[in-house]
């Protein structure tokens, strides 16, 4: 089956309002930029997130936050994203906060069927026992707060209950990528893409490069195409464009030249 669509914008075109969407990345490494401008230029809004982060220096969802088109967010770190922190405290938005490695469980857990697990993370904490804010009403107080979970003994170790997350739709980029959607993730690229891509229900993956069916050896394949619906190769220019989130470069050596 060619699953490839000839661009982002007929990808996303039925994304609706009020969608949930895991979208891959980590940082600025593996954000799927060129579909979540897609998404932008729609106008779609009241999206639920779920990503390790929301987006970073006004690239990749920080620019559906920046617009306001973001009502929900779950996820692990908020970093040095200001206008994530403002519109979360001003009680604009929505926020649950979950330990990094369960938050890919649970989306690994999702696309794999599992519908919840147990883990330690968090016991002990508000995690657990409930209280989190989730969202603030605009003047220092809690408008919403995290439940309680069950927490279980095994083995005489306490463990959390967590639940499998599955979205709407899914939103990722690869750095190869066949017709039938079979997808090969460059190095720290990998991160979260494999997971948001196993919890969404029509997943949509931005290739850079696209190659035919067979070219990609079967035990090189990160996530199989089953998971993959929708196939969109990027241009070249759009493959190269990739951000550094801090740039750092060595003293000057005694002799003039830069050192490593």
């Amino acid at each position: 089956m060619d699953k490839v669509v000839p661009t982002a914008a007929e990808a996303v075109a039925d994304v609706p309002d009020g969608a949930s969407l895991a979208v891959g990345g980590f940082g600025l490494s593996g954000v799927p930029n060129v579909l979540i401008h897609a998404l932008y230029e729609r106008g779609v809004r009241r999206l639920g997130i779920v990503s390790n982060n929301c987006g970073a220096l006004d690239s990749g969802l920080a620019v559906l936050l920046a617009a306001g088109r973001i009502a929900r967010v779950t996820g692990s770190y908020i970093g040095a994203n200001k206008e994530f922190a403002r519109q979360y405290l001003a009680g604009e938005l929505e926020v649950e906060m979950i330990p990094q490695g369960t938050l890919a469980e649970r989306l690994r857990a999702g696309g794999a069927g599992i519908p919840a697990f147990y883990t330690p993370a968090g016991v002990g904490t508000q995690i657990a026992d409930g209280g989190l804010p989730w969202r603030y009403d605009g003047n220092g107080g809690v408008a919403l707060a995290s439940p309680p979970k069950e927490v279980r003994e095994f083995d005489g170790t306490e463990y959390v209950l967590e639940r499998g997350i599955c979205t709407d739709f899914a939103l990722v980029r690869a750095a190869r990528g066949d017709r039938h959607g079979n997808l090969v993730f460059g190095k720290s690229a990998r991160n979260f893409n494999p997971l948001a891509a196993m919890a969404g229900r029509v997943t949509i993956a931005e290739v850079e490069e696209l190659v035919e069916p067979g070219e990609i050896d079967p035990d090189a394949v990160h996530l199989p195409g089953i998971f993959v619906q929708r196939v969109v190769a990027l241009t070249a220019e759009q493959a190269a464009d990739k951000q550094i989130e801090r740039r750092t470069v060595s003293a000057p050596s005694a002799r003039g030249t830069v050192s490593g």
